[in-house]
């Protein structure tokens, strides 16, 4: 499973029942859930049981698999039913048997088989657009919305990476916050440790990392949040290059249009527009991650450089030089570097203690910037094993230690024991609780970050001669 379908299929996985049973009232969401979160053996057992009448034996089913893919079978079994696509039969005195659960199996057969007018795959606009948006022109829109949200996450490195055009909206910012991605401080914005892995991630596992935060403050902003994961998965289903009418949008849909524009995931010309456009990034959300990176002529991760390839060389003496001219490639790296010199198509500068440590600070780990640099080194660095200079390595996760030689912990320290008995005791009782920080048996002592219970359990141990 891809990072993107595992960041939204644990969103799924904690609603409740009654949740998944209004989503699949919907065809477009039913098919989203079967091509996106279902791994080929589990598409296999629902579309084998999908024209079935009556429940399905354990026993037949289990017959369909290999023994040796037990493990594959009972994985694909339990993801099933966790997304309530199927479910356990009712059948006291009789054989344990499967069944597709409603309205899942019908939405499921009435989006292969078309018909009905549910309009859960949009409705086409009828007359055709004055002013027509080409796909060019929607993959350059969605570009520069998507590189002004990332460029927003490292304006602190102090370059101005937000095009004339974009203007990002105060709950663009907001959300941003929410998850923890960026911390304002004052009128400066930091990235964090979770926002600097966001940035390593693919453009999809982004948006829909970016959607699921959106959908948890959906009832903040009084939305029904069925309503909005229905509309995400209709937006999976749209074709791109085609205009849709916003007339069989509900309330929530329209006001979703307003907040996804911010994110380039939609085009309208203007917010009183009739119709919207659906970019790359609405089209590709219900796709598998390896149909995503064939897309990257019409809009690709802003952190690979032009033709695809690395672009990083470091030499054993810290120096670092990047062939891009990419202003957020360039403000990454200078999350972590000293950059001294810059060309049209370079920049170079170095890798120093304080630059680390400055990184450090902001949550950034040295693994994250040890992995950046291998996935980004330039073709030229590839051709020598390891990949990165093992000094510099070393030294990158030295300067993180020596931040943390010593950490502070409050607590209470427990000593003069009497006897070993007597220590053994409470010791042991602070570890099953989960307070117990450090112990020296030798002398007697160990200290937690709780006393209130150890106290307690010490006034009610028996005294010896009661």
């Amino acid at each position: 499973m891809s990072g993107s379908s595992l960041r939204s299929f644990e969103y799924l996985e904690g609603l409740p029942g009654t949740v998944f049973n209004r989503l699949y009232q919907q065809p477009s969401t039913a098919l989203a859930i079967f091509r996106r979160m279902l791994p080929h053996l589990a598409k296999s057992f629902v579309m084998a049981m999908l024209y079935i009448s009556h429940p399905l034996p354990v026993t037949d089913l289990e017959s369909w698999v290999r023994p040796d893919s037990r493990r594959e079978r009972d994985h694909a079994l339990s993801l099933l039913e966790r997304l309530h696509v199927l479910t356990a039969a009712a059948n006291p005195g009789q054989p344990r048997a499967y069944t597709l659960t409603n309205p899942f199996a019908a939405s499921l057969r009435l989006a292969l088989t078309g018909g009905g007018n549910h309009k859960s795959f949009g409705v086409p606009c009828s007359t055709s657009d004055k002013s027509p948006v080409t796909i060019a022109e929607l993959d350059e829109f969605a570009r520069r919305q998507w590189e002004g949200v990332l460029g927003y996450m490292v304006s602190g490195t102090g370059i101005d990476l937000l095009d004339e055009g974009v203007k990002l909206s105060h709950g663009v910012k907001a959300l941003l916050q929410f998850g923890e991605l960026v911390v304002a401080r004052g009128k400066k914005v930091e990235i964090t440790q979770a926002g600097f892995a966001f940035i390593l991630q693919e453009v999809n596992a982004q948006v829909w990392t970016l959607l699921v935060y959106y959908l948890d403050n959906a009832e903040k902003l009084r939305m029904d949040p069925v309503d909005v994961l229905s509309f995400l998965f209709m937006l999976g289903s749209l074709e791109l290059g085609q205009d849709y009418s916003k007339a069989t949008l509900t309330p929530t849909q329209l006001q979703m249009l307003e907040d996804l524009g911010d994110f380039g995931i939609i085009y309208q010309s203007s917010p009183s527009s009739s119709r919207f456009y659906p970019t790359r990034l609405a089209t590709t959300l219900t796709s598998d991650a390896g149909a995503l990176r064939s897309v990257s002529a019409g809009f690709d991760n802003a952190l690979r450089s032009a033709d695809g390839k690395g672009f990083i060389v470091i030499e054993t003496n810290y120096r670092i030089y990047a062939y891009t001219s990419s202003q957020l490639q360039i403000a990454i790296l200078q999350l972590f570097a000293r950059l001294s010199t810059r060309y049209p198509n370079m920049v170079a500068g170095k890798i120093t203690r304080e630059s680390i440590r400055r990184a450090v600070s902001m949550g950034i780990t040295s693994d994250q910037i040890i992995s950046f640099m291998s996935t980004h080194a330039h073709p030229q660095m590839r051709k020598i094993n390891p990949v990165l200079p093992p000094t510099v390595v070393d030294q990158i996760r030295l300067w993180q230690i020596e931040g943390e030689r010593m950490k502070a912990t409050p607590g209470f320290l427990f000593k003069d024991f009497v006897s070993a008995a007597e220590f053994e005791g409470p010791c042991k009782y602070a570890e099953e609780i989960g307070v117990l920080v450090w112990k020296n048996e030798n002398r007697r002592m160990f200290f937690v970050t709780r006393h209130e219970q150890i106290a307690a359990y010490l006034r009610n141990r028996p005294k010896k001669g009661a």
